[in-house]
């Protein structure tokens, strides 16, 4: 839940088509939470969040500058500290700013790319239970398009929990 509630968080689905090699996720949209967080809560906050929602493997550091994809997880990615312009979908994907406070929920094979970043960028990062992030840099196999289509919807937010938005979102479909 967001920090202040003068600043309510705001979500935003972001429904991408395959691009170029990018496979993208046919069923599933990337969520955008402006506000997840107040921007001064770090990456302490974030983690204790995505921790406490059930989601593992948390990590710290920034996002790549170069298109990659997962194959074997959805990922989540709160903005810890800083702003950044981001790529997703791929190489004719759309750009997108973030800034502190924000998170994303990119489902498996979602195109992500840092185009630039102010100098204080930090991301905390994580993934459901049971699923492991690959980094694909390439057109996808059969087999990993199989493993996308299929793998599991998570059953908990890493933002709100076991009623949150994602759940509700991704298993509407």
């Amino acid at each position: 839940m967001p920090d202040d509630a003068a600043d309510p968080m705001v979500v935003h689905e972001l429904q991408l088509q395959r691009s170029s090699w990018v496979p993208n996720n046919p069923k599933l949209a990337v969520l955008l939470y402006r506000g997840a967080l107040s921007a001064a809560a770090g990456s302490k906050s974030f983690e204790d969040l995505f921790a406490s929602n059930g989601w593992t493997r948390i990590w710290r550091n920034g996002i790549f500058t170069f298109d990659h994809y997962h194959s074997g997880a959805h990922e989540v990615l709160g903005i810890a500290g800083g702003t950044a312009k981001l790529l997703l979908g791929g190489p004719e994907g759309k750009e997108i700013d973030v800034a502190a406070g924000d998170c994303l929920i990119l489902p498996a094979g979602t195109g992500h790319r840092n185009l630039g970043a102010s100098a204080d960028f930090s991301v905390v990062g994580g993934y459901p239970p049971g699923q492991h992030a690959d980094i694909l840099t390439s057109a996808p196999s059969e087999e990993q398009l199989l493993t996308i289509a299929e793998l599991s919807i998570p059953v908990s937010d890493p933002i709100e929990g076991a009623d949150g938005y994602l759940v509700r979102a991704w298993h509407s479909d």
